[in-house]
Parts: C-alpha cells; sequence; structure tokens
C-alpha cells in the first residue's frame, strides 16, 4: 500500500503542476492521472489501496469542507446568512428535479433513479470551489461586499443538501 500511495503523492504533484503551468486546473491533471494509474488504466495501484479508496474519499472531502468552515468569518456569515441559503437549496433543488422529471421522460427512468442521477449532478464539487474562493479571500477580491464566503457557504450547504436528497432517493429506490 505504501508503494500505491508513494506512486500517487510523487507522479500526482507533478502533473498538477504541469497542468497550472498550461493555465488547467490542477485538478484536471490529478484526475487524469488517477484514471490513468487506477484499474482502467494501466492498474499501477495495489489492491489494497483500490479498497480503502472509499474511506480516502470521505476523508478528502472532509478535509475540503473543514477549510470552506475555516474561511468563513463568523460576522460574514451572519451578514450572508439568509441569502447562502437560498442560493445553495433554491438552484440545487430545481436542477436536481428538473433532471430527475428530464431523465423520467427521456430515458424512461423511474423517478427514484431519475432524482438519484438529478442529485448527484446538482451537487456542487467543493474540490473545485473552496481553493478558488479562498484564495479570492487571500487576494482580497470580493471581500468588501462578502462575495468569496457567500459562494463558500452556499456550496457547502448545497453538498450537504444535495447529499441528503440523494439519500432519500436512495432509500425510497431500495
Amino acid at each position: 500500500m505504501a508503494a500505491s500511495l508513494a506512486v500517487i503523492l510523487l507522479l500526482g504533484l507533478p502533473a498538477r503542476k504541469v497542468f497550472e503551468k498550461l493555465k488547467l486546473p490542477g485538478l484536471i491533471g490529478m484526475l487524469i492521472l488517477g484514471v490513468l494509474v487506477g484499474p482502467y488504466g494501466f492498474n499501477l495501484l495495489q489492491e489494497d489501496m483500490l479498497k480503502i479508496s472509499a474511506d480516502l474519499r470521505s476523508i478528502a472531502l472532509i478535509i475540503i469542507l473543514l477549510r470552506a468552515g475555516f474561511g468563513i468569518n463568523k460576522e460574514d456569515l451572519k451578514k450572508i446568512g439568509i441569502t447562502a441559503l437560498k442560493m445553495s437549496c433554491i438552484p440545487g433543488l430545481t436542477e436536481g428535479l428538473f433532471i430527475a422529471f428530464a431523465s423520467v421522460h427521456f430515458l424512461g427512468f423511474t423517478f427514484s433513479q431519475g432524482g438519484m442521477l438529478g442529485f448527484i449532478i446538482a451537487a456542487v464539487s467543493p474540490a473545485v470551489v473552496v481553493p478558488s474562493m479562498l484564495e479570492l479571500i487571500e487576494n482580497n477580491i470580493g471581500t468588501k461586499k462578502g462575495i468569496p464566503a457567500l459562494i463558500l457557504a452556499g456550496a457547502s450547504i448545497d453538498d450537504v443538501f444535495a447529499i441528503t436528497i440523494f439519500s432519500v432517493f436512495l432509500g425510497l429506490y431500495s
């Protein structure tokens, strides 16, 4: 497992740097590398690493959401609280339900299958949003009006909201 972890770290960081030099998000480089070294690519990872990959993804999500939480001031959150709630719930609910109804109509899914698909797609990727907004906060871009804090809070709430509704549809499907 240590060899697999070494492959991920020693190849992942340079892949991120290469994509950043090409003016592309470093996350794309790491995702492409993950596909290449994984079981559907060159299969360089050991079986033990693949078994704990779900736990590693959960830990990564927790770390990203913690960074988002620590990047928001309490005063900013009080100012933008209701707006962040509206910004997260209304678009996420609209998008998820639209995809659910469209997948029932166009793809022949059941409503619970369409709901699962809709709220998987409706979830905002915190791995993309959080680092970008923290960088804006560090550079004092948009901080006078609290825009990065609003987006951070909205994205975090949106993820929790989408995961919760996805779980409801998963329960209905089961």
